[in-house]
């Protein structure tokens, strides 16, 4: 019979004889304790215009994807959630071209104030962890509980990915997708000729052919998240001439390229993606193997 387990029991932080400071610090130290991935900082207490000073501030180097992070001892409140909204609207507006997530830690976080943050997580993407320390015998640890998450539809199974729909569909589901998908068209077709939009439950792809050339997943915020594969010998090419354009991606194993945008950079920089898209029919043609 395996030994018996010993019984923990959760300490209030500031019980335990440590601050918001020292909270931030294990944060810092050590960013994915928060399990939003291999994140890395940027700032702590950076000063907003506001006059306040978000807590922390960290970014996904996969996808540049930016996190605002606000730290509170004991329960949340209305100032803690105003707060933490306040702060990732700021980034979003200084870094409009990226995908933002705000970030409630807290050590309790009340049935009535997650009714609320769960609310507005299908209109803003709010990640809420709730951090405490647990003991158990003569051990005391630090654990973080990710509660609630940004809101995406769920996924069924991998055949629901190519089960087909229609415009309707995606207008209901996330209209800006539907919309950036036709300026995306528009601005590639003189370059895909025959080239046309294929809508299918978990994006919306320009197909030539029978083949996905381009497609856009819906993301949070009227943001949309564009992918392509361009091949391996054609990744330096690409990687060139989105650097030009200071336009932030990630490169996947398989050789596809993913690109947080919205239908203003797309028309901004309408000759880039004309050239991503030379680039791709080359690939797809053969010179990208």
């Amino acid at each position: 019979m395996p030994d018996p387990l010993p019984i923990g029991k959760t300490i209030g932080i500031r019980e335990c004889g440590y601050d918001e400071v020292w909270l931030q610090d294990q944060i810092v130290a050590n960013p994915s304790c928060l399990k939003l991935g291999d994140l890395e900082v940027i700032s702590r207490e950076k000063r907003q215009s506001s006059g306040g000073r978000l807590d922390i501030l960290l970014k996904d180097p996969e996808d540049d994807s930016m996190y605002e992070v606000e730290v509170m001892l004991g329960e949340t409140d209305e100032t803690h959630i105003i707060r933490t909204i306040e702060y990732w609207a700021r980034e979003k507006r200084r870094w409009p071209q990226r995908q933002h997530s705000p970030v409630l830690v807290a050590e309790t976080i009340t049935r009535r104030f997650f009714d609320v943050i769960q609310v507005m997580s299908n209109a803003i993407p709010m990640i809420a962890v709730q951090a405490s320390i647990e003991e158990a015998g003569n051990q005391r640890i630090l654990t973080f509980h990710k509660i609630l998450d940004v809101y995406e539809e769920p996924e069924d199974s991998e055949l629901a990915d190519y089960e087909k729909h229609d415009e309707a569909y995606w207008v209901e589901k996330a209209a800006w997708t539907n919309e950036i998908s036709k300026v995306l068209l528009g601005i590639v077709s003189p370059v895909l000729k025959t080239a046309e939009l294929n809508y299918v439950k978990n994006y919306i792809s320009i197909a030539v052919n029978g083949n996905n050339y381009l497609w856009f997943h819906k993301r949070a915020s009227d943001k949309s998240l564009l992918s392509f594969w361009v091949g391996e010998r054609l990744i330096d090419t690409t990687k060139s001439l989105l650097d030009a354009e200071g336009v932030p991606y990630s490169v996947k194993k398989n050789h596809s390229f993913r690109v947080t945008t919205d239908k203003k950079v797309l028309e901004e920089k309408a000759d880039l993606f004309r050239k991503i898209a030379d680039v791709v029919q080359k690939a797809w043609a053969g010179e990208g193997a």
